[in-house]
């Protein structure tokens, strides 16, 4: 997701931000001004933990920088409903990218990834010598205002890096390892509840189980027909991986099969809140483009 080094090598972030400053550009010069805050977040175990207390302000790290991964020393993160009902993080580190300048904004993003790698939850196994032991999910809150219109919008560019789900037989983790085994069911558990969201909403049940999971209830608003999200499958092309690719293509056919609708950019000419925007819609598509996704 974040990539390695420059050009070829970047991620999906790195480029998606990139398209986002580009297109900013474009509308700045019919007017509009925009504010861009980026957040990134682990679900380890089904508890949120934000990946960016390094770069917090001394006022949020409690007077002091936190440089631990924040497993006991940072307060608890919830998930919050807005007044206008949109879901969001209580409490998680943002940090300004600038707009204006792609450059500078470019070099801000940089240093949000590397604290985030860095803070992020990796353990070796036998089969990756940097094994996700969590989900991660980097969050880019646009905010735009076009006094001239007299128009606002808002909008949330969500990119979840989802670990793989895993046999303890392959990975190599021993069932006396409770750490690992516990890491491993909580992945697992995470992955079943988002294939039981797309299933609900493919057969239009009137009941969607968001909250069964901390993963399918922050991305809710992604998954209700209010934006458009895009699934990139990774597959390893071994035999002895054969088994895991066919349940990783079941499951991607299951995600094909859902249909969100259209989504519809909302414009507010008051300063109340107005929904999401194009930009996030357009940006996603493009760098899964560029990487060489499928949309």
């Amino acid at each position: 997701m974040q990539g390695k080094g420059k050009e070829d090598f970047r991620g999906i972030i790195p480029r998606a931000v990139e398209l986002v400053l580009q297109r900013l550009k474009v509308l700045q010069n019919s007017n509009w001004e925009f504010t861009i805050n980026a957040s990134f977040l682990e679900i380890y175990n089904e508890e949120l933990r934000d990946l960016l207390t390094i770069l917090a302000p001394p006022s949020k790290a409690g007077g002091k920088r936190r440089l631990s991964m924040g497993k006991k020393s940072a307060p608890k993160l919830a998930i919050k409903k807005s007044e206008n009902g949109r879901t969001y993080v209580e409490g998680l580190t943002e940090i300004l990218i600038d707009s204006h300048n792609t450059t500078k904004g470019l070099k801000q993003l940089d240093k949000v990834i590397t604290a985030a790698a860095r803070a992020r939850s990796v353990a070796f196994n036998k089969l990756n010598s940097e094994s996700s032991r969590s989900h991660s999910i980097f969050m880019l809150d646009l905010h735009g205002i076009n006094h001239d219109l007299d128009e606002e919008v808002q909008g949330v560019l969500n990119l979840c890096d989802l670990a793989g789900s895993e046999r303890l037989s392959r990975s190599g983790y021993g069932a006396n390892d409770s750490q690992r085994v516990k890491e491993t069911q909580a992945i697992n558990k995470s992955l079943s509840s988002l294939g039981d969201v797309f299933t609900s909403l493919s057969n239009g049940s009137p009941h969607v189980p968001y909250r069964n999971s901390k993963l399918t209830y922050l991305l809710q608003d992604c998954l209700n027909g209010n934006g458009k999200s895009l699934m990139l499958m990774n597959l390893c092309p071994t035999v002895e991986s054969a088994h895991e690719s066919a349940c990783s293509l079941r499951f991607a056919r299951r995600v094909n099969q859902v249909e969100l609708g259209k989504a519809v950019k909302q414009v507010n000419t008051s300063s109340s809140y107005c929904g999401g925007s194009e930009v996030e819609v357009e940006v996603l598509e493009a760098a899964a483009l560029e990487v060489g996704g499928d949309t």
